[in-house]
């Protein structure tokens, strides 16, 4: 799939790091805009074991690599209890590409089975700590609480899918399925930079 822009040639946009959570806290629950128009929160995922939220975004060419790949996630592990759900962090002033009704379209398009939810105030984004598009955060229902296990890369190659040999999420959810600890609880996400508002 040729894209237009080459993933090593993307200018760095450099913001303050929002501090956000980090491995073992608790979540607080969050209320955003799904594409269907309706809000959607944790707490409407009644029988969920945990969650893969990952944050995307339209246009960046990083997110537009992994689509594919999230889309397989929830199909592999929604049944299982582990649904994913995804975060446009995006100011869409900065990126017209990334406004609500181009956020409908594109899951459209591209047929996504899991909520796609627009945090058009950032608040949610700055709460996680998110800095990059697509970057994922594993979270477990614990002791009637919502825990990160998990912060980063969805897997080792953000360019080419059959050159994969690190499967960070799945491994984190694996091992959550079965009750033992997530080995590798933090990597680095490669993508692009979260456009914050001025």
């Amino acid at each position: 799939m040729a894209m237009a822009t080459p993933l090593t040639d993307l200018p760095e946009i450099t913001a303050p790091a929002p501090t956000g959570y980090a491995l073992g806290d608790a979540v607080s629950d969050f209320k955003l805009k799904n594409i269907d128009g309706k809000m959607m929160s944790l707490a409407d995922f009644k029988s969920a074991k945990g969650f893969i939220i990952v944050f995307s975004s339209n246009h960046c060419p990083f997110s537009k690599s992994y689509e594919d790949r999230v889309i397989a996630l929830d199909r592999k592990y929604a049944s299982q209890g582990f649904p994913v759900i995804t975060i446009n962090p995006n100011d869409p002033d900065a990126y017209e590409e990334d406004s609500f009704a181009n956020m409908q379209v594109r899951a459209k398009e591209k047929g996504y089975p899991f909520p796609y939810l627009t945090d058009d105030t950032q608040v949610v984004s700055k709460a996680f700590g998110a800095m990059r598009t697509p970057q994922a955060y594993i979270l477990k229902k614990e002791g009637g609480k919502i825990i990160v296990s998990y912060i980063g890369a969805i897997d080792d190659n953000a360019q080419d899918p059959s050159g994969v040999t690190k499967r960070y999420v799945e491994d984190a959810v694996n091992n959550l399925l079965v009750g033992k600890p997530v080995v590798t609880t933090s990597t680095k996400a490669v993508g692009c930079a979260i456009k914050w508002k001025s």
